[in-house]
């Protein structure tokens, strides 16, 4: 099934590294038109490069998603260097984990603005274009903190729960211009951020096995495996697909009591 992304033309924001990087490489081999939008310009520029080594039509832009103005000159931007975007994943995120009482009130307002408001920055810049194209795909990174929750790690589950509605609003709100809006909700995934978040504890190995408990499997996500349910939700092959989410945790919301 190869070319399974022909005359796609997608930007994904957070694309420099981790799950963002394993979609970049993903939809370019199924012929995708890409642009990549990261805050990292130096690794951005590193990492465009490695991906333009295998060819295909690719543009990127260092910008960050909170920034209203950056995001509509960076999706001019991609209009010019791929032509007008028909697709869009908003990947760009960060975690924000505090005890309540104790979050700050700049941590609470980062946490939305990258995790919700960044998300609909770049939403909002490329909705007109999908309208008046007939059509196009909106995907949007949720994880399970969508749906459950984990002591310790508000606020970024607000955000989450409030990026699932906001796949559901919009979805419907569209639905009959053509527009579908999705999310996908990954579990843990080997990122380097999860490395690090592990090599944070005094016995990483032992941070890494109660990870391991939690999902039923085992084992958790590799960035490429997420990128493949990413791939088939962008793609032409789901067009009754609309407002919803997928998970893919390897069962990890499903159990009831870990292993």
């Amino acid at each position: 099934m190869a070319g399974r992304l022909e005359g796609k033309r997608i930007i994904v924001t957070g694309a420099a590294q981790g799950i963002g990087f394993a979609m970049a490489e993903a939809f370019l081999a199924e012929g995708a038109r890409l642009f990549l939008i990261d805050r990292d310009g130096d690794l951005l520029s590193t990492q465009a490069a490695r991906l333009r080594a295998s060819g295909g039509t690719l543009g990127f832009a260092a910008a960050d998603i909170t920034d209203a103005a950056a995001i509509e000159a960076a999706v001019a931007l991609a209009g010019r260097e791929i032509g007008r975007p028909n697709a869009l994943v908003n990947n760009a995120g960060v975690n924000v984990f505090s005890e309540p009482l104790q979050l700050s009130d700049a941590d609470w307002q980062r946490c939305l603005d990258i995790n919700l408001k960044g998300a609909w920055n770049c939403s909002r810049a490329v909705l007109p274009g999908l309208i008046e194209e007939g059509g196009g795909v909106i995907l949007n990174i949720a994880s399970t903190h969508a749906f459950t929750i984990i002591p310790h790690t508000f606020p970024y589950p607000v955000a989450k729960h409030a990026l699932l509605g906001m796949t559901k609003a919009l979805g419907l709100e569209y639905a009959g211009q053509g527009v579908r809006v999705n999310a996908l909700a990954p579990g843990y995934v080997r990122t380097q951020k999860v490395v690090e978040y592990w090599n944070s504890f005094a016995d990483p190995a032992a941070a890494e096995a109660e990870t391991m408990k939690l999902h039923p499997g085992g084992r958790i996500a590799t960035p490429e495996e997420i990128a493949k349910a990413a791939l088939f939700l962008i793609s032409d092959e789901c067009p009754f697909i609309n407002a919803t989410c997928l998970m893919a945790d390897g069962g990890m919301t499903a159990l009831h009591h870990p292993g």
